[in-house]
């Protein structure tokens, strides 16, 4: 059913969860995952900048490249491919899923509410919105989730 599988990463301590549920997916199917790390260089087109413009977006991009290499090491097994884009993260997702022929998008959201949302917005939603394919959102946290293990067992509330 799926052939390839975008994963758009934003570097966050919390992709692990992520990832593993891309990987899962991955390996169920037998698809190959696309990371794909967005420099959202017009949000700081405007900051004065006294080290120039030229660092800064040299630094958003080896920032990507942390990110990207985060998840190739995460993958095991898994085919992955990755590249850096520049743009509105929203919008280049979408982009990318369909430039890369992908079949399914797996993301992190962050959960914000109130006025963070109201403020920054959710990349989540828009891409949920915008895709021509189905979209999984895995919730991330400021600090990596751990999957549980054989001395601790996953409860269900009672």
């Amino acid at each position: 059913m799926y052939d390839r599988i975008l994963v758009p990463t934003d570097g966050s301590a919390g992709m692990g969860g992520v990832v593993r549920h891309a990987v899962e997916l991955a390996a169920f199917h037998d698809a190959e995952i696309h990371g794909l790390y967005v420099v959202e260089t017009g949000r700081y087109s405007t900051l004065p900048v006294k080290t120039g413009w030229e660092n800064l977006t040299e630094m958003l991009r080896e920032e990507g490249e942390t990110a990207l290499d985060d998840l190739r090491e995460r993958t095991g097994d898994v085919a992955v491919e990755t590249v850096t884009r520049d743009g509105v993260p929203s919008t280049a997702i979408v982009e990318y899923a369909l430039d890369a022929d992908c079949d399914a998008i797996v993301m992190g959201t962050h959960g914000r509410g109130g006025i963070d949302r109201l403020l920054l917005g959710s990349v989540a939603e828009r891409v949920v919105r915008a895709s021509p394919v189905p979209v999984t959102t895995v919730p991330v946290s400021d600090h990596e989730m751990t999957a549980p293990t054989d001395e601790t067992e996953a409860r269900a509330p009672e």
